[in-house]
């Protein structure tokens, strides 16, 4: 089986690189790249994602044919994708992070600013927190509710049917944190940063 990471160059990717091939062992093909045609052929892929919602856009957008090639396997291929972090943020329809940013339209929504509530709360949201699991997703199996998973962000994917969240985080406000819809996986958390139980989330979406 073939697992593609998405390099886009959107940041240091490398601790999703080695949690993938930590879990993968030698059962599992990884592989790192911008290359359409890999891609295309893929069973699954992992699009990552720091920095600004617009930054990452732009990376994806200066690869000619990328997001097409995305989308295709994403919305009609069907082949199981996950997002991470602002590789979630991006499946939204906008962004608000810098200047408004069209996003790649994958789940209905939008990605704002977190309200600090004036300052009581600090951003970026830095560290572990807890999350609230609301949907039997895929991705947590034997995953304990109220697991905690690390985040670094401070903007939040708000979407318009609230039948795709997965998971939430109670940061400021009501945050979602994961979502599920059909083959499309997101966690706004880090996986490759949240441990053994971090592990374990790489490990049940390739063994999907």
């Amino acid at each position: 089986m073939d697992v593609t990471i998405v390099d886009y160059k959107s940041g240091n990717i490398s601790s999703v690189i080695n949690s993938f091939k930590e879990v993968a062992k030698d059962k599992v093909n990884i592989e790192v790249t911008s290359d359409l045609n890999k891609i295309k052929s893929s069973d699954k892929v992992v699009l990552p994602g720091q920095g600004s919602f617009k930054s990452c856009i732009d990376g994806l957008n200066g690869i000619n044919g990328l997001i097409d090639t995305l989308s295709d396997f994403a919305l009609y291929s069907k082949k199981p994708l996950l997002g991470i972090c602002v590789g979630l943020q991006m499946f939204a329809d906008i962004g608000y992070e810098e200047v408004e940013t069209k996003g790649l339209g994958w789940i209905s929504g939008k990605v704002s600013k977190i309200d600090n509530q004036n300052g009581k709360f600090k951003l970026p949201h830095i560290g572990w927190n807890q999350i609230k699991i609301v949907k039997d997703s895929k991705i947590f199996k034997d995953i304990e509710n109220n697991s905690h998973m690390y985040f670094v962000h401070s903007y939040e994917f708000v979407p318009n049917d609230n039948s795709v969240t997965a998971a939430t985080t109670d940061y400021a406000s009501n945050i979602v944190c994961a979502v599920e819809k059909e083959n499309i996986f997101g966690t706004q958390f880090h996986p490759e940063k949240s441990d053994k139980l971090g592990l374990k989330i790489i490990n049940n979406f390739i063994n999907l």
